[in-house]
């Protein structure tokens, strides 16, 4: 399987509140809450990092989950949130990518 790369889309908005983080995709004004396990997803999605990796750091070192889940959750959100263009996947690292600045973090 090739690894993948994720970063935040410019063409959104983004909220942090209460620990969740609420998106808004600017293209098609879809709307998603994300859980604890998403955010963190979310955060470290920087374009230069392998989503392996996030996973692995991000979900696995934090939340009590199996490798296996993890992975396949990962894949499944960035599916959808990719799906809406919230969030830009590639093969390889992402040039140019930059955090998006969020309110309230």
């Amino acid at each position: 399987m090739s690894e993948k790369y994720i970063t935040r889309s410019t063409a959104i908005a983004a909220h942090m509140l209460g620990g969740e983080m609420m998106v808004m995709s600017a293209t098609d004004s879809t709307f998603f809450t994300l859980n604890e396990v998403a955010t963190a997803i979310w955060q470290a999605a920087d374009g230069r990092t392998p989503l392996s990796e996030i996973v692995s750091h991000a979900v696995c070192d934090q939340f009590e989950v199996e490798p296996e889940v993890a992975r396949a959750d990962a894949e499944q959100f960035v599916e959808e949130l990719s799906g809406h263009g919230i969030l830009l996947v590639s093969d390889g690292p992402i040039e140019n990518s930059y955090s998006v600045p969020v309110e309230g973090s």
